[in-house]
This record gives C-alpha cells, structure tokens and sequence, in this order.
C-alpha cells in the first residue's frame, strides 16, 4: 500500500469506541467542571448560570460530536438509542463514560475550591452546583421536581433529534448551538426549581462531594432524565420518521444481534424466513463493513461466492445474492 493510501486509510477510519468514550468522558467532565463551577463561584446566578451550561455543551459538541456525537448525558443517549440514532451496545458504554466524566468533573472541582479560605469539603453548606427540591434555597415538592425534570429532558432531547435530523443536513452546522441555547433557556426556568438537572452525570458528581441532604434528594435526578429521553427517542421516529435507516442494534430491538428489521428479527428468532423476505446484508462503506456482533465498524471481508442454499427441515437459509445495504459509518 502507498504512503497516499495509508493516508487516506487512516482518514477515512471511523473512531474507535475508546475514543468516542474519551469524547464522552471529557465533554461531560468539563460540563461538570464549568456549569457547575460558575454557579458556586456565582452564587447560582441564573443567566451566568444557564449560559455556562449551555455554552459548555455547544463548544463540546462541536469540538466531540463528529467522534461519539457528543451526548454528554445518559438521557440523550438512551434516547439516541431508542431513536435509531446509536446503538445500545455504544449507549451503555456512553453512559458509563459519562457518569466517570461528572464525578471527575466535580472531583476537581471540589480541589479548586478548597482554595476558598470558608470551603469545607463534604459539608452540604458549600454545595457544588448540585440539584435538590427542598433543600438549601429550594423549596419545590418532590413530585413537581420529578415532573418538570421528565418534561423538560423530554423537550431538551426531542430538540437534539430534530436538529440531527439527517434531513435537517442544511442547518447541521448550527445544530451544536440549537442545542446548547435550548439548555441555557431551560435553565433559565428550573435552576430556582431544582437547580436544573436533565442529566443524571450532572447530578451525581456533585451530590457525592455535597453530601448531607443533597446525596438524599439525588434520587429524582436519575430516573426522571431517562423517562424523558426515552419517551422523546419514543415519539420522534413516530411522529416524524426516520431521517436514515436505524442504526443495527438500536430501537428496541434488544439482543437481535444488530438487525434494524423488526420483522426480520422475529422471523430470525422463530427460526424462518416467509417466502419472498429479503436477507440482512453485510452494510458496507469506504471499506468498512459494520460488525453486528462487537457492533463495531471493521474491515471489509471479501465477498463469498453467491450460491443457492436449500433451507433444511426446520431450519432457515437466506436467499442467494450480491446486494449490499450501504450506510455511512456512525
């Protein structure tokens, strides 16, 4: 292979799952680090507040959202996931990442401030940014605070699909900034609520290093997000269809080994194919092929001899032929 080649080899490779989690990590850690940071050094200022995490994630995004498409939140990627956006196997790891990349965040925070002359580490009277309903300045129901943090992840990641939208490419550009400006205004609203979460890695850093009442009242923080990112990865590909075809292993096609076909699956699983049905075909592109099993991008394999098959009693063979689905890597 040429010096050229090799090049554009290299160029052409899609990113590894270590870097999209480096992506993950590093985009939520800094979200932490920053968003959280202006609101203790602020005193939870509510414009400055709203704009640090906004800004935050609009510079991520653009600086990560070509390697992991910069998610930096649990919620976005389940609802990426249930979306047809990403695959599960990619969205669980992201998760992990992520939750890394906030207790880090909030983790270095918490050594900054021990510059402050007053800063007490773990005394839930020198909170770092965390979320709560009835604790310190807030004064918010627990149900209202589940409510409205369901509600507004749902509006927040219905917002990322539409601007992601394959056919939205005319404005993909911009879509980082959509995003990030959506989270500021939000927060706008939530911070004298609940200090605005939507983002479970948000939350649980900073309520670790707060402890006190703050690690008690974490608890809707988590579950109210990914309802809300579920629900909105739900209703857009229903409401609004599909941009491109899902990616293999999202959906719900849970454990169907990467298929996106829902009826291909179930004729998978019970074992035969109905007379006439196409056959899953290897997805290829730029000499890449997309590996179901470690939902992985890998190297192209060489195509085998097309040959008739005969299906065996109770069995199931798929039809000959050379036809290949296309599909840019994700």
């Amino acid at each position: 292979m040429t010096d050229v080649a090799m090049a554009d080899a290299a160029v052409e490779a899609p990113p590894t799952t270590v870097h999209k989690l480096l992506a993950e990590f590093i985009g939520t850690f800094a979200l932490v680090l920053i968003g959280c940071g202006v609101a203790v050094v602020n005193g939870g200022e509510i414009v400055q507040t709203g704009l640090a995490f906004g800004l935050t994630v609009t510079l991520m995004a653009y600086a990560f959202g070509r390697i992991s498409g910069g998610h930096f939140n649990p919620a976005v990627s389940v609802g990426a996931a249930l979306g047809g956006r990403t695959s599960w196997g990619d969205a669980i790891l992201y998760i992990g990442a992520q939750i890394a990349g906030g207790i880090a965040g909030a983790l270095v925070l918490m050594i900054l401030l021990l510059g402050l002359d007053d800063f007490e580490v773990f005394n839930s009277d020198y909170a770092l940014g965390t979320n709560g309903f009835s604790a310190g300045s807030y004064d918010y129901a627990w149900w209202a605070a589940f409510l409205i943090e369901v509600i507004f992840t749902f509006l927040f990641v219905l917002v990322i699909l539409a601007v992601t939208d394959k056919r939205n490419a005319a404005n993909a550009m911009l879509a980082p900034l959509a995003i990030g400006v959506t989270l500021a205004v939000i927060h706008f609203m939530l911070i004298p609520l609940t200090g605005t979460s939507l983002n479970p890695a948000r939350s649980i850093g900073p309520a670790i290093f707060s402890g006190g009442d703050w690690l008690v009242q974490l608890w809707p923080f988590i579950p109210a997000p990914l309802i809300g990112g579920a629900v909105a990865g739900l209703l857009y590909p229903l409401l609004f269809g599909h941009g491109e075809d899902p990616v293999p292993g999202s959906g719900l096609n849970f454990g169907s080994g990467g298929s996106s076909n829902p009826a291909f699956t179930q004729q998978w699983n019970q074992g035969q194919v109905a007379p006439g049905a196409p056959a899953e075909q290897p997805i290829i592109q730029d000499g890449w092929q997309w590996d179901p099993a470690s939902q992985q991008w890998i190297p192209a394999q060489p195509a085998a001899p097309a040959a008739p098959a005969a299906p065996q009693a109770g069995g199931w063979a798929p039809p000959a032929s050379d036809q290949t689905q296309v599909r840019p890597p994700q």
